[in-house]
């Protein structure tokens, strides 16, 4: 105590401050008895504590329970709390939209649901979450493809721009709506840890100590050690504030593999039973002195400080008492306690895994009824928060004792427990809608405690119910996964029925690997005996989900096909099959199981809806359009199909029928973030610059976090040419620098184009605004990051040229051009820098190529690229500024869409004086590209040569009152 208490006065910054404690020992030596104490001190010496037992079972719970905790003392972690509830939000949205029941699969048809219903898999069972799955699995490689508009477009090769962009859509239009989203279903520790140590280190500088208390370390260490471990001396997540202080309790020492390389950082507790002479000295602390008493209770306790704590609490001081020694265990713990009633309430408390008064009086005799108080009270209860539990070291004894002596009334008061959590989790029922159940903790936890006392009242007649159960819990992933295993160890060890206990091993030890643990219990699941049909089915489709995520595709069709050899009308089974052969890039065998799920359920909309979107992915336009229509006429509220038909409207060209869909499906859900993102393309295509910028803005601002949304914006500014702004989206973008190196790290999530993209976008805004040494810096950070990111190469070339460092700038433009040979803008670089390098001819060719591309002219070596590099080769050396910036303003606006204030960016280059000759020529090979894209057939390409003509008539105008001059320019 004294240590501790010390420890906790000292400045947390010194060489001997502790910041991680680690109490062990066996059970009952009184680990949670000094970690109580120990959360009393750091009270006292104004220190904010929060205390955890085993109710935890993941990182992510940890998390929410200390916000919880920490709220309550006026302390919240807003960024975390909104963070979490995003979290709840997108992964209860993975799972709104659900593929028929399994009954619908039978010959009488499925019914179709009430709108805004979802279909599940049976009366009172949670249904499957095929658009969840869909969401996170579908395409996620297609988030990291970059939408490439305005000169870039000739940089990337059609067919896999429209393939990237296909799984791109296939994403957006999924319920999961941006790839932050993504993440943090996928992988919620990653994302949410960071968020949490920020807002945790504001907890720290408002209060000067917080103390984190993890009791009970020997069950929830498994699921903890590598978060802890990461949190605490790793920079995964982000530093851990300096002031916060860590106590581990539990029986065994922690996990050397894990731990060991910190274990000398740890400050050890080890306890042991007490000292005969530590035991009498809490004896005559309770007042207990009576020698033949002392001599009792040393004998029946072990000296272990529970137990002597416990059987000195009655403060026995008569012979009589000591003379009648029990020989149960239970005995031990009520040897004093007279009241028949007491004891039965006592005992009758043993049954349930925790209680409070709403339990208690379901089983404590009306005599006792009102005792719920004096039971508090007792030495080996522990009271959390109105929550009560027996220490394990009284509680195994008392069960046994009861099962021994009356297997019927053992039976007789687990079934009355199991109706008691029945008639409760059916009240939550009412409130809580049937596809949110598991999601629910109030409503888990009656279905875990219904379970638990059915299982210890009939093992065999309960446990193909539980270990269905348990398939519904790995879908909610590896937390609840664990909890339902160590449910049924639990009841297997409490029951002394052996077939149950195995398979609770069997199911804990699966279950141990956080990042393995529901693919382990479900195998472990499907290798043994015990599931029925319909248990083994659902096993199997959760399996085979993912299997899918993991893009492992046969091992997932595998497992989809085992259903439906059997049932081939299995519309579950069905659909899912349908989405993994849709990701593994099998349309046609995908749209033939849609096509059969459609013929189980004509009337399912979500179906036509997904169905659509595999015929638009193969531009089956006409197809397409039939199902999203024949979805909006079954479920008008069906913003999914909506979205969807829009962005068929956009491909096709019907911009105003899209944005009145994208206008439907807001007027659905306002918090749509596709619909705003696919809105904002439809007003580029018209043009509508401002609203679009608005519309994706709003996307970016309704995503979980600055995430792609707000890449995605940071590039359309740029395209507007708006640099500033582009800059300052991109800086959110990557303010957070968890977020940031999640997005850079996570290569299989995310693919391997996609992370960086932000640095190139925000290098690039940097160079519109001068800054070029900054943005040399991140151009140089991604292309360290992909080295198969051209555009980086490309603009690192650009700047590279503009330093004069004309060798490496060739080569930038090399390797960018080794993978997009007739990229005009990259073309262009490298002509400008063999100009710069007097290598004229290939100049020559490098240009032509750049032109006959951008501006489709036939002729473009002789009427534009030969003229210029003349131009270029005339007048370098005497006004090498103003050539210089003119060719940088020319690689900026052929970036560009929109050009605002090309004026003022023109004058600066005429400030610096390029002379009438120099303008003369120049002038006249504007004028000539422009009077070639004006003899252009009408089969060119219209959108470029539109481009050409947007960006050269302003330059003209600005340039023709200075036309040729009379005067003669000094050579």
């Amino acid at each position: 105590m004294n240590a501790f208490r010390e420890n906790l006065g000292q400045d947390p910054e010194s060489d001997d401050y502790q910041f991680l404690f680690h109490v062990h020992g066996n059970a009952g030596v009184g680990k949670t008895s000094l970690v109580r104490q120990w959360e009393a001190v750091a009270g006292e010496q104004g220190a904010t504590t929060v205390y955890l037992d085993d109710s935890v079972h993941s990182a992510v719970e940890a998390m929410e329970e200390i916000g919880e905790r920490l709220g309550r003392q006026g302390l919240e972690l807003r960024r975390f709390d909104k963070l979490l509830a995003t979290f709840r939000q997108r992964a209860h949205e993975a799972q709104s939209a659900r593929e028929t029941t399994h009954a619908a699969t039978e010959d009488t048809g499925a019914a179709q649901p009430p709108a805004g219903s979802v279909p599940g898999s049976g009366p009172g069972s949670a249904p499957a979450s095929l658009p969840g799955s869909v969401a996170a699995q579908v395409g996620l490689v297609g988030l990291g493809m970059v939408p490439v508009v305005g000169a870039l477009a000739g940089a990337v090769d059609p067919q896999q721009l429209a393939q990237g962009a296909d799984r791109l859509r296939a994403v957006l239009g999924a319920r999961l709506r941006s790839h932050d989203d993504v993440r943090l279903v996928m992988d919620p520790v990653r994302a949410l840890t960071p968020v949490f140590l920020q807002d945790l280190a504001e907890v720290t500088r408002r209060r000067p100590r917080v103390v984190l208390f993890f009791d009970v370390y020997e069950r929830t260490g498994p699921v903890l050690d590598e978060w802890l471990r990461d949190i605490a001396f790793g920079e995964v997540h982000g530093p851990l504030p300096a002031n916060v202080q860590i106590v581990l309790s539990g029986q065994g020492r922690l996990n050397a593999r894990c731990w060991g390389d910190w274990l000398d950082l740890v400050t050890e507790v080890p306890l042991e039973v007490f000292t005969e002479e530590e035991a009498r000295a809490l004896l005559a602390l309770r007042g207990v002195t009576d020698e033949r008493v002392v001599d009792v209770v040393l004998r029946l306790s072990g000296r272990l400080p529970v137990l002597v704590h416990t059987l000195a609490q009655a403060r026995p001081d008569s012979a009589r008492t000591v003379d009648d020694p029990s020989g149960t265990a239970v005995e031990r713990f009520l040897k004093w306690e007279t009241d028949p009633s007491r004891r039965t309430a006592a005992l009758a408390l043993a049954l349930p895994l925790q209680f409070d008064e709403d339990v208690y009086r379901a089983v404590a005799p009306p005599e006792a009824a009102e005792q719920y108080s004096w039971v508090r009270r007792l030495a080996f209860v522990t009271d959390q928060a109105g929550r009560c539990r027996y220490h394990d070291v009284v509680r195994a004894p008392m069960l046994r004792l009861q099962r021994t002596q009356s297997p019927a009334r053992w039976h007789a008061a687990h079934e009355l427990l199991a109706r008691t959590f029945l008639t409760w989790r059916e009240e939550r029922e009412e409130t809580v809608p049937a596809e949110e159940h598991w999601g629910d903790t109030v409503w888990r936890e009656h279905r875990s405690n219904e379970t638990y006392h059915r299982l210890c009242a009939d093992p065999r007649r309960a446990l193909p119910d539980a270990l269905a159960q348990a398939v519904h819990a790995c879908e909610q992933g590896s937390g609840p996964a664990r909890r339902w295993a160590q449910l049924l160890a639990r009841a297997g060890a409490d029951s002394a029925d052996e077939c149950l206990a195995r398979w609770g091993e069997r199911l804990t030890a699966a279950s141990q690997d956080d990042a393995s643990a529901v693919m382990a219990v479900l195998a472990a699941l499907l290798a043994h005996p015990g599931l029925d049909t319909e248990g083994q089915q659902r096993t199997r489709i959760v399996r085979g989900r993912l299997h899918r995520r993991a893009e492992r595709y046969e091992e997932a069709l595998a497992d989809f096909t085992s259903v439906l050899v059997p049932e081939p009308r299995h519309a579950v089974a069905l659909v899912e099959r349908a989405v993994t052969h849709q990701q593994a890039g099998n349309a046609d065998d995908a749209l033939a199981d849609m096509d059969e799920v459609i013929r189980v359920d004509p009337d399912g909309a979500w179906h036509r809806v997904y169905r659509g979107r595999i015929h638009l992915l193969a531009g089956r336009h006409t197809e397409a359009l039939a199902d999203f229509d024949r979805a909006v006429e079954l479920d008008a509220e069906q913003d999914w199909a909506l979205a969807s038909r829009a962005e068929l409207h956009r491909v096709q060209g019907r911009y105003q029928e899209a944005l009145a869909d994208l206008d439907r499906a807001l007027g659905i859900d306002p918090q749509y973030t596709w619909a705003y993102a696919e809105r904002s393309r439809c007003l580029c295509r018209l043009e509508r610059w401002d609203e679009a910028v608005r519309d994706l803005a709003r996307a970016a601002d309704l995503d979980s976090g600055p995430g792609w949304y707000r890449v995605r914006l940071a590039d359309l500014l740029l395209d507007l040419g708006r640099h500033a702004e582009a800059l300052h989206e991109a800086d959110r973008a990557l303010a957070d620098r968890a977020l940031a190196d999640r997005a850079l790290a996570d290569r299989d999530e995310e693919g391997p184009r996609g992370r960086p993209w932000p640095y190139t976008l925000r290098a690039w805004a940097l160079h519109g605004l001068g800054r070029d040494a900054e943005a040399l810096a991140d151009l140089d950070h991604a292309i360290s990051l992909d080295d198969s990111w051209e555009i980086a190469f490309a603009m690192r070339g650009w700047l590279r040229w503009e330093a004069g460092r004309l060798a490496e700038a060739e080569e930038d433009f090399d390797h960018a051009l080794s993978e997009y040979g007739q990229w005009p803008w990259c073309l262009a670089g490298r002509g400008v820098v063999r100009v710069y390098a007097q290598q004229y001819e290939g100049a020559v060719d490098d240009l032509a190529g750049a032109f006959t591309v951008l501006f489709g002219i036939a002729e473009a070596e002789a009427e534009i690229a030969r003229p210029l590099v003349e131009l270029l080769r005339r007048h370098l050396a005497t006004h090498p500024a103003a050539l210089k910036a003119a060719i940088r303003l020319a690689a900026l606006l052929s970036h560009q869409i929109q050009w605002p204030g090309l004026a003022r960016q023109m004058g600066s280059v005429l400030a610096l004086r390029p002379g009438p000759r120099l303008l003369a020529d120049g002038l006249r090979l504007l004028r000539r590209v422009t009077t070639a894209l004006d003899d252009l057939p009408e089969s060119a390409d219209n959108q470029r040569t539109s481009w050409s003509r947007k960006l050269l008539s302003p330059i003209l105008r600005v340039l023709e009152p200075r036309g040729p001059s009379t005067h003669t320019e000094p050579e």
